[in-house]
């Protein structure tokens, strides 16, 4: 077993390296130690202006804004049909789990490198360190800014928004009496919190931790290398192993969502200005189309010509 971990975790770790190493270009200005400490020090200056842009994506249009906070209590109040359904139908056709390629202790404080949450900070750092030694900055950035996702997800979901709203996580199946601290009542908020940094079912359920933090990292790979399909179709199948044991309202996970794709965009954002970078890292292609009349003895009409 301990052989197929090994054998597993590095078979990840060269697949995710490789496919992102063909978008990155080295850098050939710096030696890899500059490279990596220019990388390092500003992403330790734009920690500041990362909350300014999560900020400026609220505040920015209030209107969109307006129209997600109105879904959300939508889904909010309609909870328990939703919910019920979600327990019921949705969860049973998704039934696979991983192999567990932890490689520490599974007694460690060290959440994100236990069970399946290794899928997810192994390659990250794997990806790292490829950057590091072929001396790719955009690499390095994006494996920085994956782990602040990380932590930031912990700071505004676990201890900020979860101890404001203090919601109980639903009862298995919602139709039986519940044992505190689970419950059947999707209104159910404003409960007090016996931890904070950590998972416990006790007012902890909006919204959903894993679910931000899954989104923010997957945006900010989709943006650092401009890819949607491998980032977000990586963290899907990691995310829905045994996607029972997350016990989360169908709202917590909607919203979850929501603020981690806000804090990837906001990371990425606030790490391009300071790198000079506007827009995307690559142009749109764009289709464009030219209309020709054309006469001769043989053939009348047009020409439509397609430029990709």
């Amino acid at each position: 077993m301990k052989k197929f971990k090994k054998i597993a975790t590095i078979t990840l770790f060269i697949t995710i390296n490789c496919i992102y190493s063909q978008s990155d270009k080295k850098n050939t200005k710096n030696n890899i130690l500059k490279t990596s400490g220019k990388v390092i020090k500003n992403s330790l200056l734009t920690i500041p202006s990362d909350f300014v842009f999560i900020g400026k994506e609220l505040s920015n249009d209030w209107k969109k804004t307006g129209y997600y906070l109105a879904g959300i209590t939508g889904l909010v109040l309609t909870d328990k049909i939703t919910t019920r359904l979600w327990h019921k139908h949705v969860e049973p056709t998704i039934n696979y789990s991983l192999p567990d390629i932890t490689m520490i202790n599974n007694t460690s404080t060290h959440k994100w490198l236990l069970n399946n949450n290794a899928y997810i900070s192994y390659p990250i750092i794997a990806n790292y360190l490829g950057a590091f030694f072929s001396n790719k900055e955009r690499g390095q950035y994006a494996s920085i800014n994956a782990l602040k996702a990380i932590q930031y997800s912990t700071i505004i979901t676990q201890l900020g928004l979860k101890t404001i709203f203090g919601r109980h996580r639903p009862n298995r199946p919602l139709s039986e009496p519940a044992k505190h601290p689970w419950t059947n009542d999707h209104l159910d908020f404003f409960n007090k919190r016996e931890k904070y940094l950590f998972s416990s079912p006790e007012g902890s359920a909006f919204p959903s931790l894993h679910t931000t933090a899954y989104f923010a990292i997957a945006k900010v790979f989709q943006m650092e290398y401009d890819n949607y399909w491998i980032p977000y179709s990586f963290m899907s199948l990691i995310y829905l192993a045994e996607i029972k044991e997350h016990n989360h309202w169908v709202s917590d996970l909607v919203v979850g969502g929501i603020v981690g794709t806000l804090i990837g965009k906001s990371i990425v954002l606030s790490s391009w200005k300071k790198r000079n970078i506007n827009g995307q890292l690559k142009k749109e292609k764009h289709i464009s189309f030219n209309i020709v009349p054309q006469y001769s003895k043989d053939f009348t009409g047009i020409h439509i010509v397609g430029v990709f």
